[in-house]
């Protein structure tokens, strides 16, 4: 008899907890309940949802290595898929109903404000991330050159929170909190490279 693989809800269930955010935002906006700036309301939030998803993601290997736990390495990759998938949203949202398309306009934010071109920086960095998540991928980089490029998991989220911090201006209590949480994943990280070389 096969042995059933431990929880096997624990995919499914997150998918679907992953989803929510999503089906909550477009309920909101089909019942006119997004505020008085229903677009910049969506934007605001489908870019927090990617920012904590990133997050989550740098979270699961600490959360291995100081409690023993294996299931968060199980979730890592869906949950980085899942903030690729809602900072996609975060910038169609953008580009296609906050500037309709113009991509005058689009540029001249991307070159001149400061805010939008860290943002769009983190996105991009993610691109190639999300297009080596595959086994595959990892197969045919090699273990070396894959670990090298998905460092910049660690990269993009700090331009999310740089990005964040510059877009809210005066209340950055928020962005402050992420900052926190993504400093002592980095100093984790650091540690156990720092282990790695020395041993």
């Amino acid at each position: 008899m096969r042995r059933a693989r431990p929880l096997p809800w624990l995919k499914p269930g997150v998918f679907v907890g992953a989803s929510v955010p999503l089906a909550a935002i477009v309920w909101r906006a089909g019942r006119g309940e997004l505020g008085a700036n229903p677009i910049a309301q969506a934007l605001n939030q489908l870019g927090l949802v990617a920012l904590v998803f990133l997050v989550a993601a740098l979270a699961c290997t600490p959360l291995k290595t100081v409690f023993g736990w294996t299931w968060p390495i199980r979730l890592r990759r869906m949950l980085g898929l899942f903030g690729f998938f809602y900072a996609v949203l975060h910038v169609l949202t953008y580009a296609g109903l906050d500037q309709v398309l113009d991509w005058r306009a689009i540029w001249d934010d991307v070159t001149k404000r400061k805010f939008i071109f860290v943002g769009f920086s983190a996105f991009v960095l993610l691109i190639p991330l999300a297009a080596t998540s595959t086994s595959k991928a990892l197969k045919r980089l090699g273990y070396a050159r894959w670990k090298r490029l998905h460092r910049l998991a660690y990269v993009a989220p700090l331009l999310g929170v740089i990005h964040f911090t510059w877009r809210v201006k005066k209340d950055v209590t928020e962005p402050v909190a992420y900052a926190v949480v993504l400093g002592a994943l980095l100093v984790f990280r650091l540690g156990a490279y720092l282990r790695e070389r020395g041993g």
